[in-house]
């Protein structure tokens, strides 16, 4: 599904990604691990061309992505949950789920919000309030939530469970387990603490300086030599 062959990409006159390759298959979630600056972030906005990759390929289906447009990647499956949410703070819960539906007819749109309410059933009660009036885990469940009503056959989630309260942690660990057993979508989940990733992923790939360091599957991975990564 996605296959990340060796880019690279800098920040003026620094490195910030040195021939970093992943790889995820339909199905599977790949935990990407790292403390904060490492890179964990830019090889994402690189993965949904928000930024541009400077060498390498970022590849989908087969198909060469590397100098698609953001709005052309969404249309091929690919959705992105931001680190810090970026819902739209103006617009009422149910505004910002209609924008993740633009592209559906509205009987399919309303089975589609129908699903999701399903996982984030806490939704349904809020639908007239503003996002900026939800606490930082209900904006993080009305982002995830965005994405997913598009439908999309690939979720990227950076630090989904940063800043928020443990029970909705445990809320979108459930969520991201549900979607994992499901089998038609590939979860690309960045993470700083281990032991929430460790949970629900299938392989690892941990970074440092822009560069992969460790990877594997979930049985390979020893617990004390990734966090030794991930330790400030």
């Amino acid at each position: 599904m996605l296959e990340v062959q060796a880019i690279d990409q800098y920040y003026g006159g620094s490195h910030t990604l040195r021939g970093v390759s992943v790889s995820l298959r339909q199905g599977e979630c790949l935990g990407l691990l790292g403390r904060n600056g490492v890179g964990k972030t830019t090889l994402l906005k690189c993965l949904m061309g928000v930024l541009p990759v400077a060498g390498g390929k970022v590849m989908f289906d087969g198909h060469d992505i590397s100098r698609l447009p953001p709005h052309r990647r969404a249309a091929l499956g690919m959705a992105y949950v931001p680190q810090g949410r970026d819902i739209f703070a103006r617009l009422t819960v149910e505004e910002n789920i209609v924008m993740g539906m633009a592209r559906f007819p509205g009987a399919r749109a309303r089975r589609i919000k129908e699903e999701v309410f399903e996982l984030f059933p806490v939704l349904r009660s809020m639908l007239a309030r503003r996002g900026g009036d939800l606490s930082g885990g209900q904006q993080q469940q009305l982002a995830i939530a965005r994405a997913l009503v598009a439908e999309p056959r690939l979720i990227i989630l950076d630090e989904p469970t940063e800043g928020i309260q443990p029970s909705i942690i445990k809320d979108i660990g459930r969520v991201i387990r549900l979607l994992r057993q499901r089998g038609d979508i590939g979860i690309l989940l960045c993470e700083q603490y281990f032991d929430f990733a460790r949970e629900l992923a299938d392989h690892f790939v941990v970074l440092s300086r822009g560069e992969v360091v460790a990877r594997g599957s979930r049985a390979e991975m020893d617990g004390e030599e990734v966090r030794r990564h991930l330790s400030v």
